[in-house]
């Protein structure tokens, strides 16, 4: 079941239909321009992040040179899906034991992907630590409701501390200074947030900030993952500085997930038959790990606004993540590259009113790792129909 926005969707709507009335009681923000936002840098992090769907040539300005490797290119993309997240730390686990995970050249993560997509990038070491925060329960403590009329009238329905908090705890020093090895050996980790006031997705290099030694990358680093994780309207949107001409603006962040579910390439390079691609794209392999069930699910639907907009919210955010999932087929199909895709293929009972229920994140773990383990995850088409494809011969 699509569980997009995660913390109990029903409650947000509800809550939001109340607060039209009663909307604009916020406090004020900085006014800015458009144009300063095109030209906005974060002080310090000069060239660490771009807008998903600008011009290819500003993806080809970094950075860390390549050493040639004879094996092949192995890219891991992780989606949004909130608890679901789960089945791809489950598939992830089983990866390790299995003997044959890749060490991935590119990691990428959108909103709950975001929190996995460090720990996945370091490796199996932390493969205790995603299996702790997916399935221990402990994710159950992220949240904490604020009251009723500040929660309406304010940013946002639940507290950002719980996240925060978490994130803080295991996103340490440690963890940035390995990010920053791997990041200079040549390997890059990415994660996509929203940037409200500019309606772009934001690709954050998060291996350029962990590489950049600067006393502040940590926090930087901790507030993006934040950001895409913050479902708008349950969570607060993340305030990240900038510059434009000495002057300092507050941007607002928040999910990346409503820019895309995935991150594969930017959106220019999706269309653009004429780009020049790398020697190592061709015959390498692309892994999409995609933490919701995207095949149809019947379900009779009461007609009343929150059952209705629920509904066709879940239909969207299925239709979005196909579409995206067709899109980067159509690019592996066209230059060369191997395309593999696993997503949760069994229906699995989901509560709206317990959004981290232990229950389901457990099961859509065992979903994951047992997948992984029979080897019977790998989809080489986009195809969402339910029950598990055939062993993926060559999928190592």
């Amino acid at each position: 079941m699509i569980k997009l926005p995660t913390f109990c969707l029903r409650g947000v709507l509800s809550s939001l239909i109340i607060a039209l009335g009663l909307f604009g009681c916020t406090s004020a923000r900085e006014p800015y321009s458009r144009d300063d936002a095109r030209g906005a840098e974060i002080p310090g992090f000069a060239n660490v992040r771009k807008p998903l769907d600008g011009e290819v040539g500003l993806f080809a300005k970094k950075r860390v040179p390549r050493t040639p490797s004879p094996l092949r290119h192995k890219y891991l993309a992780i989606s949004g899906g909130g608890a679901g997240g789960a089945f791809s730390v489950g598939a992830l686990k089983a990866w390790s034991q299995r003997g044959d995970r890749p060490t991935f050249d590119v990691v990428s993560g959108v909103s709950t992907g975001a929190l996995i997509a460090p720990f996945a990038f370091l490796g199996p070491d932390y493969d205790d630590t995603l299996e702790h925060l997916y399935t221990s329960g402990v994710a159950e403590d992220l949240l904490q409701r604020r009251p009723i009329i500040s929660g309406l009238l304010g940013e946002s329905l639940y507290y950002q501390k719980p996240l925060m908090n978490m994130v803080e705890q295991h996103v340490t020093q440690e963890v940035l200074d390995r990010i920053a090895v791997e990041y200079r050996k040549g390997r890059d980790l990415f994660v996509l947030t929203t940037n409200l006031d500019t309606q772009r997705g934001m690709l954050w290099d998060m291996g350029a900030i962990a590489a950049s030694s600067r006393p502040d990358a940590l926090n930087l680093f901790r507030n993006v993952l934040v950001a895409s994780a913050s479902i708008p309207g349950a969570f607060p949107a993340v305030k990240i500085i900038a510059t434009i001409d000495g002057r300092t603006i507050s941007e607002l962040h928040s999910d990346g997930a409503p820019s895309s579910q995935i991150v594969t390439v930017p959106e220019a390079m999706l269309s653009d038959t004429n780009v020049s691609l790398p020697a190592v794209i061709r015959g390498a392999d692309m892994y999409f790990l995609i933490n919701n069930t995207l095949m149809p699910e019947f379900s009779v639907t009461s007609n009343s606004t929150v059952p209705v907009v629920t509904r066709a919210y879940a239909s969207l955010v299925k239709s979005q993540t196909r579409q995206s999932l067709y899109a980067a087929y159509e690019y592996c199909r066209r230059t060369g590259v191997n395309f593999h895709m696993a997503v949760i293929d069994a229906p699995v009972p989901y509560n709206f009113s317990q959004p981290f229920g232990n229950v389901y994140m457990r099961a859509v773990f065992k979903i994951g790792y047992d997948r992984m383990e029979q080897g019977r995850i790998w989809r080489q088409k986009p195809i969402f129909t339910p029950g598990v494809p055939q062993a993926l011969s060559g999928a190592r």
